[in-house]
């Protein structure tokens, strides 16, 4: 299949409702699909836009006006035909992270890779590991800490028996390696999320045979294909893999600020 067949599949299945899995609440506005989520989070997903300026207006407008909104995201895509609109986010006070490439595959491409000796590789599902997997891909990424905000939006979730599971890689019961993979409901897609491995252990085939721990998983609840944004450490192995890129984002960020007279630091 050919990278522009897998866009074609991407951009049918996995936009606007599809990205809004997980979210407490969902707004439509014209082509835009809106998720709160979890502390205050919000998502923007849509599949064609037709007046970029005019959306990220809407959008600003909102978060203006509710001050539960602390933080939000708008992915661009480089496909898309939507121009104007990384000056319309800019303006608005995004700020664009670094590109990722999307990655788009058969399922069973990724599922060979066995664990290397003195590695072990489970779903972690008690609330304490679950943290210490979070907070070690945190260390790995580095910026804002998201650990808390993402553990509080996973285990809700697992509560409601979403399809959304976290593993790790562990090396004498210390976790080395960790990522999520999440069953695309109403799909034949996993999505492969939030792969992340302490830099002294790279190179040595862990994050392959978590990955294919976790499409196995996927795999068992029904999906065929899978798909991951991925950085420029994920991409290769995922390439080696099978899997194709088949487009870039680029997610852009907002934050609200502090208040009038309030600095984001307390006082010591």
């Amino acid at each position: 299949m050919t990278a522009s067949d897998l866009l074609a599949r991407y951009d049918a299945q996995l936009r606007a409702e599809a990205e809004m899995q997980g979210a407490l609440e969902v707004t439509r506005r014209g082509p835009l699909w809106i998720g709160r989520y979890e502390g205050g989070v919000l998502f923007v997903s849509y599949r064609d836009l037709d007046d970029p300026a005019a959306r990220v207006a809407e959008v600003a407008a909102m978060l203006a006006d509710e001050t539960s909104i602390v933080e939000a995201e708008w992915k661009t895509r480089s496909h898309d035909q939507a121009p104007g609109l990384e000056a319309a986010l800019s303006a608005a006070g995004f700020a664009a992270g670094e590109p990722e490439s999307v990655m788009v595959g058969r399922a069973e491409q990724l599922t060979s890779a066995a664990p290397p000796t003195g590695v072990t590789i489970r779903e972690v599902t008690a609330e304490g590991d679950m943290r210490a997997a979070l907070e070690m891909q945190d260390a790995v990424f580095g910026g804002v800490p998201r650990a808390e905000r993402m553990l509080a939006e996973i285990l809700p979730r697992r509560e409601r028996r979403e399809p959304v599971e976290l593993w790790a890689a562990e090396v004498d019961g210390r976790i080395v390696s960790a990522g999520r993979i999440e069953i695309v409901v109403g799909t034949e897609f996993a999505g492969v999320w939030g792969g992340a491995t302490l830099p002294e252990y790279r190179g040595r085939g862990i994050y392959r045979a978590l990955t294919a721990a976790r499409v196995r998983s996927a795999m068992r609840r029904g999906a065929r294909w899978v798909h991951s944004d991925s950085t420029e450490f994920s991409r290769p192995i995922l390439e080696r893999a099978g899997l194709q890129k088949v487009t870039e984002t680029v997610p852009w960020t907002w934050e609200r600020g502090p208040a009038p007279g309030q600095s984001k630091t307390p006082a010591m």
